[in-house]
């Protein structure tokens, strides 16, 4: 009975984990549908200036993936193994934005919204990170 109860045990989901993981998401679905459905005031909250029409597509197209990504931590979240996997993609995909962003933070005109996305985009990322090892325990 011992071995039985170490062998459900080690199958459960840290619940601080799972709980880091699915606020990210939630952060994400929030994020990307704001950067959807209201783009120019989503752009201007996050520091960027007035954009163009191409500037606010690729907003658009980030926002599909933003909610795509939360979306996919979500249906995940009672399978610890595919919570992981989600939550790794989610966060290479933070530690990508964040480095990406901190280059925007050299041009005058995306400096703001470089510094706010480097910061954002690489806390997320450690969040990620130590949720996806947590989970692997």
């Amino acid at each position: 009975m011992g071995r039985l109860v170490a062998v459900l045990g080690a199958r459960r989901i840290d619940p601080l984990a799972r709980q880091a993981a699915l606020a990210i998401a939630a952060g994400r679905i929030g994020l990307g549908a704001s950067a959807i459905l209201a783009t120019r005031p989503a752009l201007r909250a996050l520091g960027f200036g007035d954009a163009d029409p191409a500037a606010r597509s690729l907003a658009k197209l980030t926002g599909g993936r933003d909610v795509a990504l939360g979306l996919l931590a979500i249906a995940a979240r009672d399978d610890r193994g595919a919570l992981r996997t989600a939550t790794l993609v989610a966060a290479a995909v933070d530690a990508s934005d964040a480095l990406t962003l901190g280059v925007a933070a050299a041009e005058p005109a995306t400096r703001a919204a470089g510094a706010v996305g480097f910061a954002s985009g690489g806390a997320a990322a450690l969040a990620g990170l130590w949720a996806w090892r947590r989970l692997g325990r």
